[in-house]
């Protein structure tokens, strides 16, 4: 199974086609970001696809943007996600991440959107992998896993780095059983959160050595699964992003980090990190036929 790395292009300003050499250099394999919803922008942005030869997941937002217009009904969601799939499948997207509903919604209004929405993906013949994100339906495990029993054919986009800022705290305490859930991730997110922010200032900043370890822990589960599952392909985005997310200094607003340089750290991390699960798998398939 080969690790696929994706960028974000959220905080990316420049065109991907001046971007694309730096990113293959790295070791990305595509970008992760927005439909465009003008014919002009789609156009654009699927001529430079093709020019760089970059793969591309989409990105969909239900109720209009990252934080949900809280008048949309559930009918709104739906027809939104109905008008915004085919302009993904025109610009060849390997899939959607979809953040999707609301957080206020109650649960039976959760199961109608999301079997609503699946029927919806279906028809359109394309995969909807459904992030977990703070202010959508999916801002809580336990209501994750409450709807991923009632809604069995879900599947999830996995940025953990949400709920551990929702639950103030690393998930990492056997009452906080998220193996059901891991085992219905599509695909993950690579951002490092902390307790009190869904992002750290830095990965590698010895003070979120815990953070960091836990994060790449659950990463290799999915794995696992991936791997037991028969997948040749694991994709990975690197998420690192502005909006909030990156620290400031007070008084100047100076970034404490290079946003560019965090994505960057992180995926050579990752790839690192990649290669050392697969050379643990490999040992311990070894031993075991050894044995």
């Amino acid at each position: 199974m080969e690790l696929a790395l994706y960028r974000t292009l959220w905080g990316v300003k420049e065109p991907i086609t001046a971007l694309a050499p730096m990113l293959r250099k790295v070791g990305f394999q595509g970008v992760e970001g927005r439909v465009p919803l003008d014919v002009e922008s789609r156009t654009a942005f699927k001529q430079a696809l093709e020019a760089t030869g970059l793969d591309y997941i989409g990105i969909i937002f239900t109720g209009g943007d990252v934080i949900p217009d809280q008048s949309k009904t559930v009918a709104d969601h739906l027809q939104l996600l109905e008008q915004q799939l085919p302009y993904a499948k025109e610009l060849g997207a390997k899939f959607v991440n979809v953040l999707a509903g609301n957080d206020r919604w109650p649960m039976e209004k959760q199961v109608e959107f999301f079997t609503k929405a699946l029927a919806i993906a279906k028809q359109a013949d394309v995969i909807c992998s459904f992030e977990t994100h703070r202010s959508t339906s999916l801002y809580s495990p336990w209501v994750t896993l409450e709807l991923m029993e009632l809604v069995p054919d879900m599947m999830f986009t996995l940025d953990i780095s949400h709920w551990i800022l929702v639950c103030e705290r690393l998930l990492d305490k056997p009452e906080d059983d998220l193996s059901a859930f891991l085992k219905r991730v599509f695909h993950i997110q690579a951002r490092v959160g902390y307790d009190q922010g869904a992002q750290v200032p830095h990965p590698a900043a010895p003070e979120y050595q815990m953070a960091l370890k836990y994060h790449q822990h659950v990463w290799e589960q999915v794995w696992s699964h991936h791997q037991s599952q028969g997948r040749k392909v694991t994709t990975m985005t690197t998420e690192f992003g502005p909006d909030g997310y990156l620290h400031h200094l007070p008084f100047t607003n100076v970034p404490v980090a290079d946003l560019w340089s965090l994505n960057d750290w992180m995926a050579e991390e990752e790839q690192s990190h990649y290669s050392l699960f697969q050379k643990n798998v490999s040992s311990t398939n070894n031993l075991k036929g050894a044995l």
